[in-house]
């Protein structure tokens, strides 16, 4: 993979990291006082929603780590 469609990759992933978060945050925000009063049935689907959306932002970062290593990786040899 050439230089420039590695730092495109990064920049999407930065990208997608950056909406995911927002979008667990918003989430969370809009949690209701009867999301928290469960009855013990489960996770409400605002846990779920919140849950979804930080496991792609992990999901992302990673990506945008592995980026950074490959990136480094190659400029050094």
């Amino acid at each position: 993979m050439g230089n420039i469609a590695l730092t495109l990759l990064l920049v999407a992933a930065m990208i997608a990291t950056l909406v995911a978060l927002v979008r667990g945050v918003v989430a969370f925000l809009k949690t209701t006082e009867e999301d928290l009063k469960n009855d013990g049935t489960g996770p409400s689907a605002s846990s779920m929603k919140q849950n979804k959306a930080m496991m792609q932002r992990v999901i992302f970062q990673a990506l945008a780590i592995l980026v950074v290593v490959i990136m480094l990786f190659a400029a050094r040899g």
